[in-house]
């Protein structure tokens, strides 16, 4: 038992010299010679490198850069003092698993080969760690993912349910009919079409609080009201058409409400006002009011 937990405790400390280069997990050529006892540290393995260059390609090993050295020694000592002759000037050499497996068939030192299985022993655990690692990341990311959904779902039914388009009045909920029809209104940014049969004072004083320009199409108004309306106030232009029955609201040429009750009548029995989502109902319209 003793025994194995010191081998354990080996192979942890290997896994601390396991860094990642390049998307490629390496061991320093100073951490290796001192692995492999190497008489006179990285000396004996540049040696030993140059003496069979042909089996070292450079996915086996490569040197590192300066700003890549210098992030492993952030990395071993936290803060780093760049200060100058404090560290090698010669940028150290780095292997790869498959070059740390070749090091050991070049290297003629007596513990080479128990070594070298117990550096593989830490890559291959590195790799697993990692591989769990990137598993459970997964995992999270689907959960984000299917709660964002979740999220967007929630928002959308909210918003749908703050910005109701479907409304039913009651009979006596007058106020609540002529406020939500200045709401309806308010909607709009340039010009507002209502199309009514029956005008009178009761639109025009909702339509007096609007600075948009509105086109009332109407077959019976009062004429004396709009004469005065129009005395004061320049935003309504009344057009005669006795071609429609139903009420219509239209929101800059993009929106179309529908009224089951004439302006006049808001809130004296029950009736809804609809929001029309059928973008060809509303350009037939449209065609016919030219």
């Amino acid at each position: 038992m003793v025994i194995n937990d010191l081998i354990v405790k080996e192979n942890k400390k290997i896994e601390d010299m396991i860094y990642e280069i390049r998307g490629k997990q390496v061991m320093l050529d100073s951490d290796l010679a001192k692995l492999y006892e190497c008489a006179n540290g990285t000396k004996t393995i540049n040696l030993a490198v140059k003496r069979h260059i042909n089996r070292f390609p450079e996915r086996f090993m490569f040197q590192l850069t300066k700003d890549e050295y210098y992030e492993i020694l952030r990395f071993q000592f936290e803060t780093l003092e760049l200060e100058q002759g404090k560290y090698s000037k010669y940028l150290p050499y780095v292997f790869t698993e498959q070059g740390v497996a070749m090091l050991a068939t070049v290297l003629r030192t007596p513990v080479a080969e128990e070594v070298s299985i117990r550096i593989m022993d830490a890559f291959v655990a590195m790799r697993k760690y990692i591989s769990t690692n990137l598993i459970e990341q997964k995992y999270i990311n689907d959960l984000v993912l299917k709660d964002s959904k979740r999220i967007d779902l929630l928002e959308d039914a909210f918003s749908s349910f703050k910005e109701q388009n479907n409304h039913i009045f009651f009979e006596g909920q007058i106020y609540d009919a002529y406020s939500l029809m200045i709401k309806i209104f308010d909607k709009a940014k340039e010009s507002i079409i209502i199309i009514d049969n029956y005008i009178d004072k009761n639109i025009l004083d909702i339509l007096s609080k609007t600075n948009k320009q509105v086109t009332l199409i109407t077959n019976k108004y009062k004429i004396q009201d709009y004469e005065k309306y129009k005395e004061q106030y320049n935003n309504v232009t009344l057009v005669v058409n006795n071609s429609f029955h139903d009420r219509f609201i239209i929101l800059d040429k993009k929106d179309l409400y529908h009224s089951g009750a004439s302006f006049k009548d808001l809130g004296n029995k029950c009736f809804a006002i609809t929001k029309i989502e059928s973008k060809e109902i509303l350009d037939s319209l449209l065609d016919k009011l030219e």
